[in-house]
């Protein structure tokens, strides 16, 4: 199977791959509509991860050190309510990231980022008692090649920041997407996603990509693991 890398500018953490980008990259040689990728490691920038099927599990890995395992999955659970592109750009004036962020230059949500996807989700009417934040996201034509994974990406930050981000410092340990629809470059897109419970370390949320009409376009769920925020900086 061919390698997997990730380009240094879609990072996460300033050494590391956008968990996301990552997973979406893994996913795509899985084959299927929905793919569960868990996060061993985190992913080298600018190396080649070699990649093989074991027992089922699509996996890539840097010499015999894992980084990550992609399997088929699906998704039980309904997805985040949509709002609309005016209330999500009115709740990114609240994106608490743009005072205080982990990893400021993220690809996807850092605001240190010019040539990023600039997401910065704020909030939005509760879902089902549960926090739920919102942002526009419009990709441009840089992320054109790479449109598959950077549209995990733009599902995967969110979910952190829905699930206490601002509080603890967090990176993705598992993320199981599926997208039907892949976005159109140049056109205004609204991701939601939605925090929904804590254990110790653990905090589990959803995310959901819609185009300006409101037509679901792919959905995601994520676990994400707290850290010491020093060891990824």
């Amino acid at each position: 199977m061919p390698d997997v890398l990730v380009p240094r500018r879609f990072c996460g953490p300033p050494s590391s791959g956008n968990g996301g980008f990552t997973a979406g990259a893994l996913a795509a040689l899985v084959g299927g509509s929905t793919a569960s990728v868990s996060l061993l490691a985190p992913p080298p920038l600018d190396t080649p991860m070699s990649v093989e099927v074991v027992d089922g599990a699509t996996i890539a890995s840097v010499g015999d050190a894992p980084v990550a395992r992609a399997e088929v999955a699906a998704i039980d659970q309904p997805a985040v309510d949509p709002v609309t592109p005016e209330e999500a750009r009115s709740a990114e004036q609240a994106f608490v990231g743009l005072a205080s962020h982990p990893f400021p230059t993220c690809f996807v949500c850092g605001p240190d980022r010019p040539d990023g996807l600039r997401i910065f989700p704020g909030p939005v009417a509760d879902q089902d008692g549960l926090t739920r934040l919102a942002a526009t996201w419009t990709p441009d034509e840089s992320v054109a090649d790479d449109l598959s994974s950077v549209t995990w990406s733009a599902l995967d930050c969110i979910g952190g920041w829905a699930g206490g981000l601002a509080d603890r410092t967090m990176v993705l340990a598992r993320m199981t997407a599926q997208v039907d629809v892949l976005p159109r470059i140049g056109e205004e897109h609204v991701v939601v996603g939605v925090g929904r419970r804590t254990e110790g370390r653990k905090t589990f949320t959803a995310a959901a990509l819609y185009d300006s009409d409101g037509r679901l376009l792919g959905r995601a769920e994520h676990l994400w693991l707290a850290v010491d925020r020093a060891a990824f900086a």
